[in-house]
């Protein structure tokens, strides 16, 4: 039995991966301050005997002896991480710090959950893990894409100066249950408006592109990485190449949902990207891995999520 810490282990992504390790009979560490995550996520698990919740910043020094260490402490969403923009950048930096101290002291493998947003707005595209990216280094969303490309600096020097075993994964917009109801990401805001039948909200004249992946398809990529020779250290994009324009989303979901919603149209945030899709083909080569759930499925899933959240709230 491996032990597993897991930093932002009660956020949406760090719930499921505490589901699936718990699953695979691991003792799991789930590490969070709570600043953007929600306890009600891990709630099930709190009861199990090789699952410890600690609530803590880790901004601030920690110690436990782990076999693997998942870092996936940072709110990712706009509306929290430029909230506090400050503490998005120390998460990432002296967070970042801190669970690679400790990945050295206990000689732990490591993964950093980085993001596509150190693409910027690509100037390329499809994103490849060679494109250095359009960032800006002192606009409002700085402190995320910025604070994730000093992390994977750090990582990797970490790597070049103490043979520290690392994994870094860049992952492309995800989506699914646990999502928070008011995290301000696309498919969340869209399903939720659409079950209230209150109009769907597009920033820009919605032409811009995403590329969605279930989280089912992303948990999947995480532990394979974990997972992978130590000699594969990343950057390696995770995410679905299946590319759509956001109109074409809100559509669907007001379809899938027989919301009597309509859609309006707002200006566009500052720095937002106009297109992101990932190049996935280092991950199929050299983690056999790719999405195998389908766009409306995976909306289909969210829906019932929310349908059943809403009702409880």
């Amino acid at each position: 039995m491996k032990k597993i810490i897991v930093t932002g282990g009660s956020g949406f992504l760090g719930s499921h991966l505490c589901d699936y390790l718990i699953k695979n009979n691991n003792y799991v560490i789930c590490i969070d301050n709570l600043y953007s995550s929600n306890i009600n996520n891990i709630k099930h698990l709190t009861k199990n005997k090789n699952f410890q919740f600690i609530e803590q910043d880790i901004t601030l020094p920690f110690n436990f002896i782990a076999d693997e260490i998942y870092n996936l402490a940072c709110p990712a969403s706009p509306i929290y991480y430029q909230n506090d923009p400050v503490k998005t950048i120390k998460t990432n930096v002296s967070g970042s710090l801190n669970v690679l101290d400790l990945a050295y002291k206990t000689n732990a493998k490591v993964l950093l959950a980085s993001s596509s947003e150190v693409y910027g707005d690509p100037i390329e595209h499809p994103q490849n893990e060679t494109y250095w990216g359009n960032v800006n280094p002192i606009g409002i969303r700085s402190c995320y894409d910025e604070g994730k490309r000093c992390a994977e600096t750090l990582f990797f020097d970490f790597f070049r100066q103490y043979n520290l075993k690392i994994k870094v994964i860049r992952i492309f917009n995800t989506y699914g249950p646990n999502m928070s109801i008011n995290d301000g990401r696309v498919i969340s805001n869209f399903v939720v408006q659409a079950i209230q039948n209150k109009p769907l909200t597009i920033y820009g004249n919605g032409e811009q592109t995403r590329s969605f992946c279930y989280v089912d398809d992303l948990i999947n990529g995480l532990v394979k990485m974990m997972d992978s020779n130590d000699k594969i250290t990343g950057p390696i994009n995770l995410g679905n190449p299946y590319e759509c324009q956001i109109k074409y989303i809100a559509k669907k979901i007001i379809e899938l949902t027989k919301s009597k919603s309509s859609i309006v149209n707002k200006s566009l945030p500052k720095d937002d990207p106009l297109k992101r899709k990932p190049d996935i083909h280092k991950a199929r080569k050299l983690l056999n891995w790719e999405p195998v759930i389908g766009l409306e499925q995976g909306i289909i899933n969210t829906i019932n999520y929310f349908k059943n959240y809403l009702k409880l709230i």
